[in-house]
């Protein structure tokens, strides 16, 4: 590790955010970017433990730990600290094929799994990763690398999610010919509309990963549910391997006294229709106003936090 005594030295600092007064005015996300000296000195906070529970994903007492894709966190944090910001990048992408999604709305296991976090506010690892990879699209760092070779061999992918995307990432990497099927009028998925513009901003964002994909050789077919505009059939018979990557936009309904009165919305339900208007520059009735009304969200995790933003 670059610094023996950071995590003695620095405190735990996160970036500024807007104000929430300042936040009722846009769709922007509302975290500012941090100086890099303060980040080379979050950095330092890691201590590069002998067992490194960060980057290890796995279940302790049917408990989620640490970073479920296995981030080499320590490495990257080293060399965060050391200035060798292009490097860290490389040691990022060898594990994460979108740190751009991750850094911002990833719930941060690695951090609830830092050793320092023992006896210290843990090591801001969400944040170091979102920097990196923001500076490396700034620099001009990630550009479009399609595969040397191509295989022949076509795969279809369902589904064009966070899931769908890596897959079709690594398998067009590996030089098969892959098209991704999504059911919505835009790729992405949950990226695309389960996760409001504050957090996870889609023309600056996702767009600009799905672009990227489609320059390296990825096609995107839209508007198309398989099973109803496709049958599994025609997948079988056109393509050599066909994976199935659907999301989980099922909710689970509450059969209570009251529920079939007006006015009453799932979560997804919602969040899609407001981002959809809000990408299309729609008004009026095409999504679900609660303008001058009091509302009750049931549920407190990321989706009831996405509903109270919205």
């Amino acid at each position: 590790m670059g610094k023996p005594t950071g995590f003695i030295e620095f405190l735990r600092e996160l970036p500024s955010e807007l104000t929430p007064l300042d936040r009722l005015h846009n769709w922007d996300e509302f975290h500012l970017p941090m100086p890099e000296d303060k980040l080379r000195n979050q950095a330092a906070r890691c201590m590069d433990c002998g067992t490194p529970f960060c980057h290890t994903g796995t279940l302790i007492s049917g408990m989620a730990s640490g970073c479920p894709i296995n981030n080499l966190i320590p490495e990257w944090n080293d060399l965060i600290y050391r200035g060798l910001w292009r490097e860290a990048l490389d040691r990022l992408h060898k594990t994460n094929n979108f740190p751009e999604f991750t850094g911002r709305v990833c719930p941060a296991p690695c951090e609830g799994s830092c050793v320092l976090g023992i006896h210290n506010p843990p090591v801001t690892i969400k944040n170091i990763e979102c920097s990196i990879i923001d500076k490396g699209w700034e620099s001009g760092w990630i550009t479009a690398n399609p595969p040397a070779i191509r295989t022949g061999k076509k795969v279809a992918v369902i589904g064009s999610g966070p899931a769908g995307l890596a897959a079709a990432d690594q398998l067009n990497k590996a030089g098969h010919w892959v098209t991704v099927y999504e059911r919505a009028d835009r790729p992405g998925g949950l990226l695309m509309y389960g996760i409001p513009n504050m957090k996870l901003d889609k023309e600056e964002v996702v767009l600009r990963r799905l672009q990227m994909l489609e320059q390296e050789g990825v096609k995107m077919v839209c508007n198309t549910e398989v099973g109803k505009d496709i049958s599994s059939q025609d997948l079988l018979n056109e393509y050599d391997a066909v994976v199935i990557c659907t999301g989980a936009t099922k909710p689970r309904d509450l059969n209570i006294e009251g529920r079939q009165l007006k006015g009453i919305h799932f979560a997804m339900e919602f969040l899609t229709a407001n981002t959809k208007a809000l990408l299309d520059g729609q008004t009026g009735e095409d999504f679900i106003s609660a303008a001058g009304k009091d509302v009750v969200i049931i549920g407190g995790g990321d989706t009831g936090t996405d509903c109270v933003g919205t």
